[in-house]
């Protein structure tokens, strides 16, 4: 059965054959293994070394459009004696193979990993890029599952936001190893620490820690300027929150913001505002008032604090409403 017929299945059987496809095994995905950096050179993203053989390019503060080919996450790479590692990739294989020509303006030495922190498009569609250098791909337990069962909808709509140019050569690869609890992976001479962790931005967030120079991958459970994302639990989140303060890293790593923050001080306004999201939405609940009131008026003594807020505030609000309404 080809890709395109599997989408005329009904959904619950679409979603089980792209769960197969994922969790086949490496070589066994939604990419083809060849030919995947097919295509003109790739400029190189611009990157910033924050700490010796640490690398990151900062995303725009953006939705996807074909002005930014999904250029909006941060991207980084850590460089140790034997190997790198790749912790997310893009919003697109344009994007990914930008990245991989900002490693290759670096160093030669062979990408054995490309570590995907969650499963949103802006950091795991750039994955087909590194598909020749054959890594391990590796994520969460929870994220095969949960990429498979929006594979067709997160492929048509930034498909659509992209355009085919932006979007030429984007696929989904599979991951080939997945961290159920932690799993420590060795570079040559420098160790990264991966830790799968419970319910908050998704339910398939990956942590990452460089024990060489102390600093902390967070992935999207940290947004700083640009407003969080809630696709996953709030209450969880700001539980996340409380045990991650607790870290003792020299500097974090965010999903989308700076380069690189001081911790935990860069978690505070984000904090704040899930405090806010959470501490209203009750008090609506409580009152009797309905989903679509709070959407929208819940949070907006927060608009000022952040970019694209109207963007993601009545989401955010949408999904705490329908969580907590539940307590």
């Amino acid at each position: 059965m080809s890709a395109i017929q599997t989408w005329r299945l009904p959904t619950i059987f679409r979603a089980a054959l792209l769960l197969a496809l994922f969790t086949i095994g490496a070589g066994n995905d939604l990419v083809p293994q060849a030919g995947a950096q097919a295509g003109p050179p790739a400029s190189p993203l611009e990157v910033t070394e924050i700490a010796p053989g640490v690398f990151v390019h900062q995303g725009a503060y953006a939705v996807f459009a074909p002005s930014n080919r999904g250029d909006i996450a941060n991207l980084s790479f850590v460089i140790g004696r034997d190997a790198v590692a790749v912790i997310d990739t893009g919003g697109s294989a344009v994007v990914g193979r930008a990245l991989r020509a900002a490693i290759r303006s670096v160093t030669d030495k062979p990408i054995c990993y490309v570590i995907n922190t969650h499963m949103h498009p802006d950091h795991v569609f750039g994955n087909a890029a590194f598909a020749d250098d054959r890594p391990e791909f590796i994520s969460h337990h929870k994220l095969a599952r949960a990429l498979a069962m929006r594979a067709e909808r997160f492929l048509a709509i930034n498909g659509q936001l992209l355009g085919p140019e932006a979007f030429a050569g984007t696929r989904l690869v599979a991951p080939t190893l997945a961290v159920q609890d932690r799993l420590v992976i060795d570079l040559g001479g420098r160790e990264l620490v991966l830790e799968a962790q419970p319910t908050a931005h998704t339910d398939n967030d990956l942590t990452v820690y460089d024990a060489a120079t102390g600093t902390l991958f967070l992935g999207d459970l940290l947004f700083v300027r640009h407003i969080p994302a809630l696709d996953g639990s709030i209450r969880g989140w700001l539980a996340l929150i409380d045990r991650l303060e607790r870290i003792a890293a020299k500097q974090v790593v965010p999903g989308h913001g700076p380069p690189s923050v001081a911790w935990p001080e860069a978690v505070q306004p984000q904090k704040q505002y899930l405090q806010r999201i959470s501490a209203d939405v009750r008090r609506m609940i409580k009152e009797g008032r309905s989903i679509a009131e709070a959407a929208a008026s819940v949070g907006l003594s927060e608009k000022d604090a952040w970019v694209l807020f109207d963007e993601f505030n009545a989401r955010n609000v949408t999904a705490a409403f329908a969580e907590l309404e539940w307590e």
